[in-house]
């Protein structure tokens, strides 16, 4: 069984009006014995909504640690955060900057780095799309992730490697692994060169893709490279979507080789089995 749920929002995340303690009763409910936090920092957010995906760190960390405590007897409560990530040469260093120094004013057990927005539009809106081929958008995606993963290292996995999927202008919303398995493989290796793990996240399920983030091409391929830090997270905003279709993950994972995931606390890694 997976008991740990690494990826989840709550009201701290402009995405999501669900409150802490709803998300933490829906955990326990569902048998899991850990949910980490990881409420969006994305800094320099394109954005007219001030201080839009940011919210405050120490408001957030006292809130979260009396739930903690609340709850210490049913379930692990831990406080990670999803970090933005951006390539935009002038305003990377600036982000690089403020992460680094957020993630020393606070202690944290669990980050999460991501791609939500590229050219300073997120692929979310139509905007992003407008005078872009769909594989000119999925190739700009995949190469930001070559950068990041290099150019920061205030995370310890990479969050849903093909999240711009879900956007794609197009009814069907899929893509050819080999089509771009050139770019993945250089994400890939320069996560492991240095030291970070991927997610596998549920909420591919969710929107009905027919697969998890990131599809499984590539989990399959970052085994074979190597690679075993892998979390699982439900990517919910919502408490009903905690631990979301995590069987099916696990079946997944289990047939493709994997035989154990990946938990951190104090941002330090332990492997436990699926089985």
């Amino acid at each position: 069984m997976i008991l740990a749920d690494y990826h989840c929002h709550c009201y701290f995340s402009s995405d999501s009006k669900s409150k802490p303690e709803d998300m933490v009763k829906m955990a326990i409910s569902r048998g899991l014995k850990t949910l980490c936090f990881t409420d969006h920092l994305d800094y320099l957010y394109p954005s007219e909504i001030e201080n839009d995906f940011i919210f405050n760190p120490k408001e957030r960390q006292l809130e979260l640690l009396q739930l903690k405590e609340l709850y210490r007897d049913d379930i692990e409560i831990l406080i990670g955060a999803e970090l933005g990530l951006r390539n935009e040469p002038d305003i990377k260093s600036a982000v690089k900057t403020y992460y680094e120094n957020i993630t020393q004013e606070i202690s944290y057990d669990f980050l999460i780095g991501s791609t939500h927005v590229l050219e300073k539009k997120d692929p979310y809106y139509k905007e992003y799309w407008e005078g872009k081929t769909i594989k000119e958008g999925i190739t700009d995606y995949f190469s930001s992730i070559i950068h990041n993963s290099s150019f920061y290292d205030t995370f310890q996995v990479y969050g849903h490697l093909d999240y711009i999927i879900r956007y794609l202008p197009v009814e069907h919303k899929d893509y050819q692994y080999n089509e771009y398995s050139d770019l993945i493989d250089m994400a890939l290796k320069s996560l492991l060169e240095h030291g970070k793990g991927i997610e596998c996240n549920s909420a591919g399920l969710k929107y009905q893709l027919g697969f998890p983030h990131p599809k499984v091409e590539i989990l399959k391929r970052y085994k074979e490279l190597g690679g075993e830090i892998l979390t699982i997270g439900s990517d919910a905003h919502k408490p009903e979507h905690i631990a979301y279709d995590f069987p099916v993950v696990k079946d997944l994972l289990e047939s493709i080789g994997y035989r154990y995931y990946t938990v951190f606390k104090d941002q330090k890694p332990a492997f436990i089995k699926l089985s």
